[in-house]
């Protein structure tokens, strides 16, 4: 009697349908093919990687650029005229975009590793331009509107080279199963050697880009400096109203060494704080006073504005997502705050011997006070009896004879001069925003004696790598943050981090080399197998190494012996 067998039993690749099947709409076993991928769709390919470059990038700027959220919003306020937290948007749709086209790069990946044909969806195509477009339009947007934030990445860069190389290295070596695979497999010695040569470039390259990374935290322990000084950026506008009392005493109650406000002259000669050019966004004037609620907020006198609540809209708008964690006498407090002048804030930082910093915003042509603004706001610092020498002076208008009045005022210039200006003008402070101050720069100010205060530095990373730079002292909106900072986030001697950096060369090297090796001997096993001898029984049952590598024998089978 003759038992019949059948010649070949197909097994359910249930992972690899999902592949082809997610990736290019090929479930079927017919329609997957393991032919050359077309130029089309490797230029879709190229496209597609393209893409998830630059969503990359773009979601590693917004991620360090969490250090000036509200300076963001508060751009879009004064363009739109409305508060509103742009950022939610922006960060959802980036996240959701790089998600998307990262989860293809993947199963791109993937078919590459099974050696099957690249052949993406006319849909993920669709959605692959969408992406690329909408993030190429942001992009340009952003640096229209905000082109001086992009100097974070390369600041950042200075905090996160190191991390940032170890990591690309552990990507790139983990690639080396793919590029192995690829050569093991291919026929033309031309396209393994351009697959080999593309790949150690890219490998060499980064096994020698420590030779370029800086870092001011690649230093001895012995040579950090003292923790730079905390000022409070309009109090602390986390926890309460920007420019309030409240703020500025939350602010205290967090050790801060100085408070920062901006200043506008009311209609009748008084300083007070004010960061906006109108009042619509801190105050409830558009109830109080709707038909004036665009006028400039210099053009109310002092009665209209003390009688003003600057606290309601704190709550309402919730700008630092800080509202639920307060306890109800804590809202009752921020609900009942008023506008604050700038004699209020003096008194309350000579009451705490605490420095004030205040720039000063000239009223309009046609105020009263658009001549005197300046003396004004002297007389108010004078008359407050805040010593002079805690007092900042930053009003360039007039500076001598500011000088000659109070000798004792620490003059503060808010623009970077050349230290011969400096020293001509009497000034012993700058204060710039953290981007403006290179690593040259704070080497300079602090030889000459030029104390530089940087602002706004929100998050520790930036506050640890500005500690390092040996910056004395930083202006910050999130005082409570900064202040659990301790010691910096990382610091390492350049000892260290040559021994981190060669035995990470060292172990991706060994294992490039040992994924190399073993794909060309599991390759080479492959193609020592006759394919007249491979048959898949239902009956007779192999170990599953050589079921695997008969399976993929098949693919070498077309070829005449």
């Amino acid at each position: 009697m003759v038992k019949h067998q059948p010649l070949q039993v197909y097994e359910r690749q249930l992972c690899l349908s999902c592949l082809t099947g997610i990736y290019g709409c090929r479930w079927k076993r017919y329609q997957r093919s393991h032919d050359d991928t077309t130029k089309w769709e490797c230029l879709w390919s190229f496209i597609l990687f393209c893409t998830f470059s630059l969503l990359l990038v773009w979601l590693y700027f917004w991620w360090e650029a969490h250090n000036d959220y509200s300076e963001f919003n508060w751009f879009l306020y004064n363009r739109s005229g409305e508060w509103s937290d742009g950022t939610v948007p922006i960060l959802a749709a980036t996240a959701a975009g790089f998600t998307y086209i990262a989860f293809l790069m993947i199963l791109a990946l993937c078919h590459v590793a099974v050696g099957q044909q690249l052949n993406l969806h006319w849909l993920h195509k669709i959605g692959v331009t969408a992406a690329l477009l909408t993030t190429i339009i942001s992009v340009i947007s952003v640096t229209q509107m905000w082109g001086e934030e992009w100097d974070v990445v390369w600041i950042s860069l200075r905090a996160t080279g190191p991390f940032l190389h170890i990591g690309a290295l552990a990507a790139v070596t983990a690639l080396a199963w793919l590029m192995a695979g690829q050569v093991a497999r291919a026929e033309k010695t031309r396209f393994q050697l351009m697959v080999l040569l593309v790949y150690l470039s890219v490998l060499l390259t980064l096994y020698f880009i420590p030779l370029s990374i800086t870092s001011p935290c690649i230093m001895e322990r012995g040579s950090l400096k003292a923790a730079p000084t905390i000022i409070g950026h309009h109090g602390a506008p986390m926890l309460a109203p920007e420019n309030s009392l409240l703020s500025f005493n939350r602010a205290l109650q967090r050790n801060v060494s100085g408070l920062e406000a901006d200043v506008t002259i009311s209609l009748d000669g008084v300083p007070f704080l004010m960061r906006d050019r109108t009042l619509r966004r801190t105050t409830n004037v558009r109830r109080v006073f709707p038909e004036r609620q665009y006028d400039d907020a210099s053009l109310f006198n002092w009665t209209d504005l003390s009688s003003l609540n600057a606290g309601q809209w704190f709550l309402k708008d919730d700008p630092f997502w800080t509202v639920q964690y307060m306890s109800t006498s804590e809202r009752w407090s921020v609900e009942n705050q008023t506008v604050c002048s700038l004699e209020q804030m003096l008194k309350l930082a000579a009451r705490s011997k605490s420095s004030a910093l205040f720039t000063l915003r000239r009223p309009p042509p046609n105020h009263p006070h658009h001549h005197d603004w300046v003396n004004l706001s002297l007389d108010t610092v004078l008359r407050s009896g805040i010593p002079q020498r805690q007092v900042m002076w930053t009003v360039d208008s007039n500076r001598e004879m500011v000088r000659k009045a109070a000798p004792g005022l620490q003059q503060t210039s808010v623009q970077k001069l050349p230290l011969d200006t400096l020293h001509h003008k009497g000034i012993s402070r700058v204060l710039l925003r953290y981007n403006q101050a290179s690593a040259q720069d704070i080497r300079l100010y602090n030889e000459n004696n030029i104390s530089l205060t940087l602002h706004s530095v929100n998050k520790p990373w930036l506050y640890s790598l500005l500690w390092c730079s040996g910056v004395p002292s930083v202006s910050s909106e999130a005082p409570q943050v900064l202040r659990k900072v301790h010691y910096p986030l990382w610091l390492m001697s350049p000892d260290e981090y040559c021994l981190i950096w060669i035995s990470t060369d060292l172990i991706s090297f060994a294992v490039v080399l040992g994924i190399f090796i073993f794909q060309k001997w599991r390759m080479s096993g492959m193609r020592s197998y006759n394919p007249e001898q491979i048959m898949l029984s239902a009956a007779v049952r192999r170990a599953s190494r050589d079921v695997n590598i008969m399976k993929e024998k098949l693919i070498f089978s077309g070829q005449p012996q």
